[in-house]
């Protein structure tokens, strides 16, 4: 299959508050957009402290004896673990950089950033202010409950498919 690589990767966001589905919007795109073809990559903003190490393995060790980087590598993954110390977190764009050239990025989180995004909402999250009236980079909303006065395309969150081809046409990328 020929792929739709070009010098930029196209980004498409995926925002919402925490439990509001998220992170299955998310894992619901790259499956459908990489049956269709597509390279997909995804960057997840996490807002506490998380670690992919665990105590023990020769990779903390490594860390916690003060190395700046850690590579772990295997024969079906690698992963780069950066400490950043006393130094500011990265932004959008330098991640961005860092990553291998794909054909969409998808970010889940990075609410202030100006790339186009779709708010996924469950009644459940209700109860908390929606982001896309104040957020014009919010260009849909995806909901399990009917959202009412919304001037943005509106889905189902269960419409994967849908959701997909609004990315699609949004960013003018065709699947190969």
């Amino acid at each position: 299959m020929k792929s739709v690589i070009r010098d930029k990767p196209a980004i498409f966001g995926i925002t919402g508050w925490k439990n509001s589905g998220k992170t299955r919007l998310v894992a619901g795109l790259v499956a459908n957009l990489t049956e269709r073809g597509l390279r997909v990559s995804t960057i997840k903003h996490a807002h506490h402290g998380f670690d992919v190490d665990k105590p023990g393995t020769d990779s903390f060790a490594h860390r916690e004896a003060g190395a700046r980087e850690v590579a772990l590598v295997s024969g079906v993954r690698w992963v780069l673990m950066h400490e950043l110390s006393d130094e500011d977190e990265p932004d959008l764009d330098e991640v961005l950089a860092k990553m291998a050239p794909c054909d969409l990025v998808i970010i889940e989180g990075f609410k202030k950033y100006s790339h186009p995004k779709i708010e996924a909402t469950r009644s459940l999250t209700k109860r908390d202010q929606p982001i896309w009236p104040q957020d014009k980079s919010v260009v849909a909303v995806a909901a399990d409950y009917d959202v009412v006065d919304c001037d943005r395309e509106l889905f189902s969150l269960d419409d994967i498919s849908a959701m997909a081809d609004f990315v699609l046409n949004y960013l003018e990328i065709k699947a190969p």
